[in-house]
């Protein structure tokens, strides 16, 4: 069994020979375990499963060497703080609930499908791994880095026409990237989008349902008439909204907290329809245990999760840069050794 059908296995609710992995790191932990381990191309050689072409809106530096980056979408990012990979925002592009003031960016489509091209070319043959379309900021993200988070929270309440005609803007581009990257030969396409905090859902369920809900089911179906399965990125606590993801097509949730979620619960109540993706803490296991824990604890969850298929082993985000490489090294052991 390869690595693409190990990981369409897992989607499928099957068992494998051993459970799929994929492991990704910030800027700062991949300078960390490089330095640490003396090799700047260490994560090359991790057997991961999963290969993507991401798009979030391009990012170019604004002057060289400033650490300020404005990304497609006009936006301004400030990475001089302790988030080098995507920093904060500095200012709004739409102060006022208004579209009339704001024009979307022009999709720069040949630089797409250069992504598309190169994942496509590079990664094939008998062992190729599990290609992923990928759009990250794909809707309630996108519209607050506009509009600004207690903004774009306050017109759900006061504004939903604006909000309504924003978040339908946004699903009109993101339905033109999904269109080239269906060109493509990839196996599913993966959404990144955070509705979650550590205690249920930054706007609730209702407001989800009545603003993202349809909006994804769009771009979801789509990708479903293709017959490729989709995959979902979000932290925190969504689970209100999983028989409504469920309900639209999900297959694939992505990043499954164990700070958030009992995972037997999880596995016997929903995982007979969503595979898990995630589930190796990086807020609480990574950072503050010891890599004999950090080896169990992955052993654990794997044996828990993958019963059955249905997982993908990972971190619960791109490692960050307080994680010892220690016990980076002691996941991935015990990821690449599971007996």
């Amino acid at each position: 069994m390869n690595k693409r059908e190990r990981v369409q296995a897992a989607i499928n609710h099957q068992n494998t020979d051993f459970v799929p992995y994929n492991v990704d790191f910030t800027h700062q932990s991949h300078e960390r375990v490089a330095a640490w381990l003396k090799d700047e191309h260490f994560a090359s050689k991790i057997d991961n499963h999963i290969a993507s072409a991401y798009y979030s809106g391009w990012m170019v530096e604004e002057p060289p060497g400033s650490g300020y980056f404005r990304d497609d979408f006009g936006v301004l990012w400030n990475r001089n703080g302790a988030d080098k990979d995507i920093g904060v925002i500095e200012g709004l592009l739409i102060p006022e609930p208004d579209l009339s003031t704001y024009r979307f960016p022009k999709l720069d489509e040949a630089r797409l499908r250069a992504g598309y091209e190169a994942l496509t070319a590079t990664d094939h043959g008998d062992n190729g791994k599990f290609r992923f379309g990928s759009i990250g900021f794909s809707m309630y993200e996108r519209a607050w880095t506009l509009r600004g988070m207690e903004n774009l929270l306050t017109d759900m309440v006061l504004e939903p026409d604006f909000v309504d005609e924003l978040l339908d803007a946004i699903t009109e581009y993101n339905m033109r990237i999904i269109d080239i990257a269906l060109e493509y030969p990839i196996d599913g396409f993966h959404f990144g989008d955070d509705w979650g905090q550590q205690h249920g859902m930054i706007m609730g369920p209702d407001y989800w349902r009545r603003f993202i809900k349809p909006r994804m089911a769009r771009m979801y179906a789509k990708v479903k008439a293709a017959g490729k399965p989709v995959s979902q990125h979000s932290c925190g606590d969504i689970h209100e909204v999983f028989p409504d993801l469920i309900e639209i097509g999900l297959n694939v949730y992505q990043t499954v907290q164990p700070e958030i979620y009992d995972f037997p619960t999880l596995k016997r109540e929903y995982g007979a329809d969503l595979t898990f993706w995630g589930g190796i803490s990086t807020q609480r296991l990574l950072p503050y245990a010891t890599p004999d824990e950090v080896r169990r604890v992955t052993r654990e969850t794997i044996r828990l999760m993958g019963n059955g298929g249905g997982y993908i082993a990972a971190p619960t985000h791109s490692i960050p840069g307080d994680v010892p490489p220690e016990n980076i090294m002691a996941m991935i052991d015990a990821m690449e050794n599971q007996g």
